[in-house]
């Protein structure tokens, strides 16, 4: 469907710019706009690296087995059906910690390990599983402490405050995740009702 979405957007952008005869703006823009993602992509690679670097350090610090030890509870309430040694719960803790800290680039590799072994335990394969629709649920809300990649973003661009989002990101993604846990839930018991 997305792809829909952008097919419609550039088609509409090139029939606007011959519209007013101006389809150089169209060249110009593609070439402008790739330069610009080049040049935002360079930027991040620090911040990512960095942060990476710090997660790295954390583990062999032994950080993130303690903070999935933290997790571990919540999880084992998010995902009751997931056997607690299942390597799915493994996976799942190191993605929800990812997605803690702003690194959505770290946690996308560990969120898609979580589903194929959630697969794994699934006895319909044509079906996502309550656990698969809540791991998806808190991934798409993305409960973030520390937003590193908008921070990141906010450095390249010179703003004064880089980190004042920190509070109000904080406050965001913990309304968005309370609300997709809640309505996971509503809809886990509702289906859970009618079969």
């Amino acid at each position: 469907m997305i792809h829909y979405i952008w097919m419609f957007l550039l088609l509409s952008g090139v029939v606007a710019a011959a519209a007013k005869g101006r389809i150089d703006l169209v060249t110009s823009a593609t070439l402008t706009g790739a330069k610009d993602a080049i040049t935002v992509c360079f930027g991040l690679i620090s911040i990512i690296v960095f942060w990476l670097g710090m997660m790295q350090i954390a583990q062999d610090a032994g950080l993130v087995r303690k903070l999935a030890k933290l997790l571990g509870p919540i999880a084992r309430f998010l995902f009751p059906s997931v056997p607690a040694d299942h390597p799915a719960m493994g996976y799942i803790l190191s993605n929800m910690s990812a997605n803690l800290f702003g690194l959505g680039s770290a946690a996308t590799p560990m969120g898609l390990k979580a589903m194929e072994e959630l697969q794994k335990l699934n006895p319909d394969k044509q079906t996502a599983t309550p656990a698969m629709c809540t791991l998806l649920a808190i991934n798409t809300s993305g409960l973030t402490l520390i937003p590193t990649t908008v921070i990141g973003l906010r450095l390249k661009y010179d703003s004064l405050n880089p980190t004042e989002i920190i509070g109000p990101t904080m406050i965001a993604t913990f309304i968005a995740t309370s609300m997709a846990v809640l309505i996971d839930r509503y809809y886990q018991r509702k289906y859970s009702r009618k079969g």
